[in-house]
Parts: structure tokens; sequence; C-alpha cells
């Protein structure tokens, strides 16, 4: 299973294309992803028959959210409910570093039937062994981590001891800097059975009159279709 988050309609329909089992939806890559658009979510869902879990997160920054902030949230999740996605990906903690766990299940409840993926605010949490019991706990279907690291390789050693510890009550989907150059090896050391990537280049403007004053280069996110089918071929048997 391999999972491509992508952060527009243009690179969620190249991805789909491309050979993606799933994707993650979202907007703002400079932020790590924040909640589309409803414009965005509808056009995705006519469009794209595959599994689509848009990420709920109302900024970007920590993933310790006020009372305004949660309920939007809540908000999100029902619409996207309502819109039939598959799954939604959260993630909230504490001051302290801990699973907020009350709010993520309360996440969770409303979300039901959909999937529900704990996302790399995992990455951000204290004691990682401790947080995945509290996440299961919860109800989330899987957690999205590097391994507390920024490149989820670098991290392989704790997302290892992730998958032996959940041992199959949850899944541990390991992503950052996943590419083909490294995704069956990981897989196989860690004994992840889904993997996560974003195969991430800028697109440059098709603009032919650019305001030279304004100096910059509008540049916009698309997916590198070449890595994406390159990563399908490597997660295949011998």
């Amino acid at each position: 299973m391999l999972e491509i988050a992508v952060f527009n309609i243009h690179s969620a329909l190249q991805a789909a294309d491309a050979g993606a089992d799933r994707l993650e939806l979202c907007e703002n890559p400079a932020e790590g992803g924040t909640t589309p658009s409803y414009g965005t979510l509808k056009t995705v869902r006519e469009k794209i028959a595959l599994p689509v879990f848009p990420i709920i997160r109302p900024r970007g920054g920590d993933f310790l959210y006020d009372d305004a902030e949660f309920a939007a949230m809540k908000q999100d999740i029902r619409l996207c409910k309502e819109l039939q996605f598959e799954g939604v990906v959260i993630g909230l903690l504490h001051a302290d570093g801990s699973i907020d766990t009350r709010r993520t299940s309360e996440l969770a409840d409303i979300a039901y039937p959909m999937e529900v993926t704990f996302h790399r605010a995992f990455d951000r949490c204290s004691h990682p062994l401790n947080a995945l019991e509290a996440v299961i706990g919860c109800g989330c279907s899987r957690i999205l981590t590097s391994g507390q690291v920024p490149n989820a390789f670098d991290g392989k050693e704790l997302i290892r001891q992730l998958v032996e510890k959940a041992d199959g009550r949850i899944t541990i989907m390991p992503g950052s800097g996943v590419r083909s150059a490294n995704i069956r090896e990981l897989m196989q050391y860690t004994g992840a059975r889904e993997m996560h990537s974003s195969a991430r280049i800028n697109l440059p403007s098709a603009m032919q009159f650019k305001a030279a004053g304004m100096k910059e280069q509008l540049q916009h996110t698309g997916i590198d279709e070449t890595e994406l089918r390159a990563m399908k071929l490597a997660l295949q048997p011998n």
C-alpha cells in the first residue's frame, strides 16, 4: 500500500493516474499541510475514486488547539463524512507532549465509520511507545510517523519498535523522505506494510507575463509521476 500526500487538485489527479493506492489530501505544503477548502474537497471526491483521507488541521505550527480550532475540526470531519471520504487524518497533543486522548477520541467517534490516521504530530510527542498505546485507545486506524526524526529512514529503528509493539492492533505507516531508493529497505527493516510519500516536486508557473518587480517564481506543488511509479515497483514482490 502506497499513500501519497497531495496538496492541490492537480497533484491529486496526477497521483491517482500514476498509481497511488490512497491519497492524503492537504493544502499549504509550506505549513506541513492544512485542511483543504470545501471546493477542493468536493472536486477531488467527484473526480477520484481512490480512497482519499483529508487532513483535519486548521492551521500550521504546533498541535495544541484551542476550543474554537477544535470546534472547526469537528465541523470539517462532519463535512468529510457527508462527502463520503474513506478517512481523515488528525493529530492533537497536550502542552507536555502527551496525546490529547479526550479530543482525539471525540474526533474519532465523530469520524466513524471513516478510518482515522494520527499524523506526524506523533513525531512531536513525548514517550512514543506510551503514546502508541494512547492512540490505539482512541480508536485510530494508523499512525503516520518518521520515527521522531525528520527522515523516516533515519528513524527506522523506532519505527520497527512501534510496528512490533503495535502487533497488528494499529497500522504503523512510515513517512517523510520515503523515495524509491529507500522504500523497499525501509519496509523490510521495519515490517511496515503501508508506506507514505509526497513524491513532491515544484512546478514552474505557466504565466507568460511575470511582474519583475514582485521578484517571485509563483511555483506550485506537483507530483513526480516517474518517482511514484518507481516506488510502486519497488514495493512489488521480487
